[in-house]
């Protein structure tokens, strides 16, 4: 008999997925090079580039209460991408043979051009990843979203954000009233045999047996179709407060904890982002990290094709010991 998952209750207004720890101290993470103890601090290097993600604007039409780059209605700190821009990029990485390119957000069916610079990157022949909530603006680009697939087929994957198998869990993250229209756009992304992947949350208590278990009884239940056994069909991220305490990643915490830095996301992940009064769209490091100056590494991929110091919290606990990575 399958194990049945156990879901902590969740305080009225509070998040189920902020974590329950000590502050992180000022000592930590202040320093590219050093830990607060004094240790070599770990750093990654570009190997190959496989996905070069686009940040296609922070406005969004859902305002969930842990989101990792602070999403919102009004939060334009990210703003639109433009075709053109996209564009520019995808020529720049013509020669380097990059498997995928990524679309993230807010949510990228807001942006008036995804549909252009999904097909540019589809029609250069690289797969595609569009993560989205797969609500209204969405379902917006059903004519446009059918034509890509009939063209594409499954070079282009939808991932749709459910970040808890039950409806409670799930709207307490995100909002009353959100869990249908999502449901409804898996479904009509199912219904159309696209290639539809979907993006969870691990929370505390929950291995990832049951919840796994607990989304393939979902699924089955409602008639959408996702292979939950595969890590890059059903992806559940791990917990995330970037107040909270977490262990500096060292050199020698590659041996101690049987890891290599070759499998971290920023040895062969980058995103491109235009925030809100630069000029042009620039070269990040990471998925999670758009405004943090010390994680921008230029305005071309040429630039950015260096190593990167796991400065940062979310480089420990998304990461290294969460073991998570935003790509397919």
């Amino acid at each position: 008999m399958a194990s049945r998952a156990k879901t902590r209750s969740v305080p009225a207004g509070a998040s189920p997925f902020a974590v329950r720890a000590e502050a992180i101290s000022r000592e930590k993470f202040s320093d590219p090079h050093w830990t607060a103890k004094g240790e070599a601090r770990a750093s990654v290097r570009l190997n190959q580039l496989d996905t070069l993600w686009f940040a296609t604007g922070t406005l969004c039409n859902l305002a969930c209460a842990n989101c990792y780059i602070e999403s919102s209605p009004t939060n334009d700190a990210l703003v639109y991408l433009t075709a053109e821009e996209v564009a520019r990029f995808l020529d720049e990485i013509a020669p380097r043979g990059v498997r995928e390119i990524g679309f993230t957000g807010g949510e990228p069916f807001m942006n008036p051009e995804i549909i252009a610079m999904a097909e540019d990157a589809l029609s250069r022949g690289h797969d595609v990843l569009v993560l989205s909530n797969a609500m209204k603006p969405m379902r917006r680009h059903e004519a446009e979203l059918l034509r890509l697939r009939e063209a594409y087929g499954d070079k282009m994957t939808i991932r749709v954000s459910i970040d808890h198998h039950t409806q409670k869990v799930h709207e307490a993250e995100r909002g009353p009233r959100s869990w249908q229209p999502m449901i409804d756009g898996l479904k009509w992304l199912s219904g159309n045999c696209f290639s539809v992947a979907a993006a969870g949350r691990s929370l505390a208590g929950e291995t990832q047996e049951q919840a796994r278990n607990a989304y393939r009884l979902l699924f089955e239940r409602e008639g959408i179709t996702v292979n939950t056994a595969d890590p890059a069909r059903l992806v559940l991220f791990p917990e995330m407060d970037a107040s909270a305490d977490v262990p500096e990643i060292t050199t020698d915490c590659w041996s101690i904890l049987g890891k290599s830095p070759d499998d971290i996301m920023c040895a062969s992940q980058r995103m491109v982002v235009h925030r809100k009064g630069e000029p042009e769209a620039r070269v990040v490091a990471c998925t999670l990290l758009p405004y943090d100056s010390e994680f921008d590494l230029g305005t071309t991929v040429e630039e950015a094709h260096r190593d990167v110091p796991l400065n940062h919290p979310h480089c420990a606990r998304f990461c290294v010991l969460g073991g998570a990575s935003c790509s397919s």
